[in-house]
């Protein structure tokens, strides 16, 4: 048996997401035992961003209307400039990530992904990292910034860049099944 058989993880991304940070989680995951849905806007394929061009496109599970909280034991969302930077400004997208957070349940953002965290108010005296370029965004939102390849602060688990996405695949596995989120103060 997997150590994440029947477990339900949801990865949200649209267009431009950096390549690796959807993949190498989604694979992880499911490699992992997990149940793992990539969620988007719309139905269809979204295309990656791999380094310094469009990257390989990644067929679209369901889409944000078709997914709730409820449903899921985990939230990941990968980064890039494009992806997080698209999704922020999607109340269905943050109404998703507040829910899961609500809910006592894992919320784990790469690289850009923590400006989705910026706009629900999840990060406020929470311990955090993020690409190095969106640093102070993460500071003046209240967040405690590391600069560390996994950062977990009961639940929320952020790493920096595709170099942290081992450290970042295996801290979302613990936190699934150790459940120390649900120690959370509400």
């Amino acid at each position: 048996m997997s150590k994440l058989s029947g477990k339900s993880i949801a990865i949200v991304a649209t267009n431009g997401f950096e390549q690796s940070e959807l993949e190498v989680p989604l694979n992880t995951l499911r490699e992992a035992g997990a149940d793992v849905h990539v969620v988007s806007l719309e139905a269809g394929e979204i295309k990656g961003w791999d380094k310094d061009d469009w990257g390989s496109s990644v067929p679209v599970d369901k889409t944000i209307d078709q997914v709730s909280a409820d449903s899921y034991d985990a939230i990941v969302l990968p980064g890039g400039q494009i992806n997080p930077d698209l999704l922020r400004v999607e109340p269905k997208v943050l109404e998703l990530i507040k829910a899961f957070w609500t809910q006592k349940k894992v919320v784990a953002a790469v690289c850009h992904a923590p400006w989705l965290l910026i706009e629900t108010g999840i990060l406020m005296d929470r311990r955090v990292t993020s690409y190095n370029s969106i640093k102070t965004d993460v500071i003046n939102a209240g967040g405690k910034w590391e600069d560390s390849p996994v950062v977990s602060d009961q639940g929320l688990v952020t790493s920096r860049k595709p170099d942290d996405l081992p450290a970042f695949c295996d801290k979302i596995i613990e936190e699934v099944l150790e459940g120390l989120h649900q120690k959370r103060a509400a």
